[in-house]
């Protein structure tokens, strides 16, 4: 047990090497330095040992990335970091890792911790088919630069001291602190890099400077970076069907005319060339302060400053004929004489599932699309934190913070309309079409195009966060302490969106403006591999036409606000059992949240709706330190996730009316009484710890999900809804009798249903190949594998009626794997590292003629990493990051057609890193 014993001091001193001592190792008899075991190793081999024994050490089920240096994580972006953990997988934005699930539940049930506390960081997508803005409790991670951070935790056990509020998981970021190092330390990290789908040269750098006076110490970090970015690819609006819609199809035989005339056949809408570029400035900086006047009492203050900046233009080619088809005739507005047109189907291929996998087209309609965006995030947060040890019985803790996410965006988008004669072909790539224009139709040509139409949007969203915990930790005897806490947290979020579609079209089609091109305004874009076509200056058009497109946000804003008091208390047990080691935690929290969610309804009435829910979460951990390399894991708790903010708006729309639409009285709205999802988490594991770096692990992880969330309609008296009786004053119902509390009306909005069961297993290896004979021996290799299946209930509307039907959880990808292989000497080392994910689901129809799902197709990323030490203080690295130039399916469907395809290129970065 001696040597057991040893084990878990080395991880304590690790971990207050990294200024992250818990208040029990604080109490505990400090060890000799004979008693340490002294580890000589630098560069990414010392991390794996640092982080293997963290793992060990944890009482829970855990997993650490360490960066010894600045520059040091194993990837540039967090995310692409996380994903080597076992049960990480990751969504990706222009290339770049963007949000992660975590063992298969998506981004909303992974919590993430800044420094201690709770945060949210808000980004967006150019893509509607990626979800555009991010409005829900998910976190970006590519707002920061990874150099700001020096340790990631990803607790998979959740315990009573822990902040509620992952069911998948809560993922700690953490900056460095002056007591991180010894004395002064220094550090400055430059790289140059290139993407093959840009021709710029993407600057990154870094620095550190940080200092300790005696009880005192302070820490100033920067990390700027900008790079273009290019994807480039083929979508599609889904796939409707279509009957002719007035396109001449006499060219058809009889049998293709009457597929065509009975609606059944699926056409693309949209099929288009698209390309997104993004000018993206990166800019992150983080000051920690520390004062120790003595070894009992510790204050910090850690500050943290990001912004993430994109310059967006984004260009597509695309029908925009019924429905966007190839389809259809013009209305009777641009009949001017000359230009009234129906297209013509000359010829046409279908396959078994009644796609439209080939077609030729005379006189169809075509838009050139040009976006011009900008879309900045800033994140600001200020942490301050202190440990007492009152004595050698107990020790206490507090942390205060505030947190502020900040996203902005502002976007125009100008539209050539054209009519051309093409050719639309998926049967040689089904997620790739192939456009060809033909008889003498040049996309290039300025004479094609009319001005068509201009839209303006804005957008804005905040989040806030104000938290205040205190903890304190009872040494109770030689194998035993309770430790207890409070906490308080109050968090906002505001959304504000504002649109304006359509602008001077009107007026282009009546000819009281002109609608001929200026030439000034418009240019060949070859960007796209593929295809060149015509494309506008998005500002210059404005100008011509002396429009602003920065708008007022005049709109009222939604706004939610939950303010949650908790309270724990936790048993812990650290005993012997003969020559082994029994570990222990049972605890329970109590948590009360009170909710307020105000916005608009009807565009009119600004309505706030207040609810509140509570209950307790008890958890155990339990850690069997079997021999001195065998652990054996168990862990069984409660947990919840709050409802994603889209569900808990109160904004949406009343038909008062009995005889106005379909469905008579009906509110459509969010759902601001929404309880909490709820789990029951059980895990068991086992793992095997060898002499030195590395591991091997197995665990089978379950988790029993309550009041899964969905979208259905309820026939509900209006006084349960919550909205206030003055929007229905003055209405009758449909026998004419004034409307009260007691009418019924058909509340179509989130709802919490029926239950769901989650379950999966982990895989984790890791070894030195030491025992190979050299040079062999400075091989090893990182591993892992990770199953999970799970399915959530959704409700469709199917003829008029809500049938439940069963689906996989949003971002579960049921098999994924990460594999690392890296090579290393005290000079130089080199690694290259796979990540694979299978095919998942990230949307579910309740009803669309379109598509009754959507998702994305598998997909497997090679990276690559090298490094030469040419002296003790300067080493030069390489990065190479989606060596196979991976494709990003996204699919539309349960048939399994194109939605979105695209290509962000091969990047690699050159850099140096000095340290002084």
């Amino acid at each position: 047990m001696t040597t057991t014993f040893k084990k878990h001091v080395l991880a304590a001193s690790v971990i207050s090497v990294l200024g992250s001592v818990s208040s029990a190792a604080v109490a505990q008899e400090q060890p000799s330095a004979d008693d340490i075991e002294k580890i000589e190793v630098s560069g990414f081999r010392s991390s794996l040992i640092k982080a293997k024994d963290l793992k060990k050490d944890a009482l829970g089920t855990q997993d650490t990335i360490l960066a010894e240096d600045i520059a040091d994580f194993p990837s540039l972006n967090l995310a692409e970091s996380l994903q080597r953990v076992p049960g990480v997988t990751i969504t990706r934005e222009a290339g770049e890792g963007r949000q992660i699930s975590l063992r298969g539940l998506n981004a909303d049930f992974t919590q993430v911790q800044l420094n201690g506390m709770e945060a949210l960081g808000t980004s967006s997508s150019p893509m509607d088919s990626r979800g555009t803005t991010n409005n829900s409790r998910s976190f970006d991670f590519n707002i920061f630069a990874s150099e700001l951070f020096n340790q990631i935790d990803v607790k998979k056990s959740y315990s009573a001291d822990m902040d509620e509020g992952g069911i998948g998981g809560t993922v700690g970021l953490h900056t460095a602190k002056p007591f991180d190092y010894d004395g002064f330390k220094g550090a400055i990290s430059a790289q140059a890099g290139q993407n093959s789908n840009t021709e710029d040269t993407s600057p990154r750098i870094a620095a550190l400077v940080s200092n300790t006076w005696d009880k005192f110490g302070a820490l100033f970090s920067i990390a700027y970076s900008n790079r273009d970015t290019s994807e480039q690819g083929y979508n599609t609006y889904r796939w409707r069907p279509r009957d002719a819609q007035g396109s001449d199809i006499s060219a058809l035989s009889a049998e293709d005319q009457d597929a065509v005339n009975s609606g059944d056949l699926r056409f693309s809408r949209g099929s288009r060339y698209s390309l997104f570029n993004s000018d993206q400035t990166r800019l992150g900086a983080t000051v920690a302060l520390q004062y120790r006047p003595t070894s009992d009492l510790s204050i910090g203050l850690d500050a943290l400053y990001g912004k993430l900046d994109n310059k967006r233009s984004e260009f597509h080619l695309q029908s925009r004929g019924s429905s966007s088809t190839a389809l259809g005739c013009t209305g009777p507005d641009y009949d001017d004489g000359a230009r009234y047109y129906c297209s013509e189907l000359t010829d046409i291929e279908y396959n078994s599932n009644n796609e439209v996998v080939y077609s030729e087209w005379r006189n169809t309609a075509l838009h050139s699309e040009s976006r011009d965006q900008t879309a900045k995030t800033e994140i600001t947060q200020f942490v301050f934190n202190a440990d007492w040890t009152v004595n050698s019985d107990l020790s206490l803790s507090a942390l205060a913070g505030h947190m502020k996410s900040e996203y902005q965006d502002n976007s125009a988008k100008v539209y050539l309309e054209s009519f051309g004669d093409m050719t639309l072909d998926f049967r040689p790539d089904r997620f790739y079409g192939q456009n060809t224009y033909v008889n003498d139709y040049d996309p290039t040509n300025i004479d094609e195009f009319r001005y068509h139409e201009i839209d303006l949007l804005e957008n804005e969203v905040e989040n806030s966060f104000d938290v205040a915990k205190i903890d304190a930790d009872l040494f109770l005897n030689d194998i035993s302490s309770v430790k207890f806490g409070l906490s308080y947290k109050k968090f906002k979020h505001m959304d504000n969106y504002l649109q304006t579609d359509n602008l001077l079209r009107s007026e282009w089609q009546s000819g009281d403006v002109s609608d001929i091109v200026d030439p000034a305004t418009v240019y060949v874009n070859n960007g796209h591999e593929r295809q060149s076509w015509l494309s506008t200056d998005v500002n210059a058009v404005l100008a011509d036409f002396n429009i602003d497109r920065n708008g007022t946000m005049s709109r009222t804003p939604n706004n939610v606000e939950e303010e949650t008091k908790a309270a724990y208390a936790l048993y812990d047990l650290n005993m012997l059992l003969g020559d082994t080691e029994l570990r222990a935690n049972f605890g329970v929290r109590y948590y009360e949240t009170e909710i307020a969610s105000t916005g608009l309804v009807n565009d009119t009435n600004y309505v706030t709706i207040e609810s509140d829910y509570d209950g307790f979460l008890p958890a155990m951990n339990l850690a069997w330190y079997a021999t001195d390399n065998l652990v054996l894991r168990a862990s069984a708790g409660k947990n919840l996730t709050r409802p994603t903010l889209n569900n808990l708006a109160v904004g949406g729309s009343i038909n008062t009316d009995p005889l106005a639409g379909s469905s008579g009285l009906s509110i459509s709205s969010g759902n601001p009484s929404l309880q909490p999802f709820e789990t029951l988490n059980m895990e068991t594991g086992v793992e095997y710890y060898f002499d030195d770096v590395g591991y091997a692990a197995l665990s089978y992880f379950r988790k029993d999900i309550d009041n899964f969330i969905a979208t259905t309609t309820i026939p509900t008296p209006y006084g349960e809804t919550g909205y206030p009786s003055a929007l229905i004053e003055g209405a009758v119902d449909e026998n004419g009798v004034a409307q009260s509390a007691s009418t019924l009306y058909n509340v179509s909005q989130p709802q919490n249903l029926e239950d769901s069961d989650f379950s999966g297993w982990e895989v984790a290896f890791q070894r030195d190949f030491d025992f190979l004979p050299a040079p062999f021996d400075k091989l090893g290799a990182i591993a892992n594998y990770t199953y999970a299946d799970g399915e959530s209930v959704h409700n469709i509307l199917v003829d008029g009626e809500n049938v439940q039907v069963s689906r996989p959880f949003y971002g579960l990808s049921k098999n994924t794997y990460n594999l690392t292989v890296y090579y290393e000497t005290e000079t130089w080392g080199a690694r290259v590292s796979a990540a694979h994910r299978d095919d998942y689901l990230t949307q579910v129809e309740t009803s669309s003629d379109d598509q009754d799902e959507a998702g994305f197709h598998g997909t497997t990323y090679f990276d690559f990493s090298a490094f030469y030490n040419i002296n003790e203080k300067l080493k030069v690295s390489l990065e190479g990051i989606n060596l196979s130039d991976e494709r990003e399916e996204q699919y539309s469907d349960s048939d399994d057609r194109l939605y979105n395809t695209t290509l962000s290129g091969r990047t690699v970065y050159l850099g140096v890193t000095y340290v002084m």
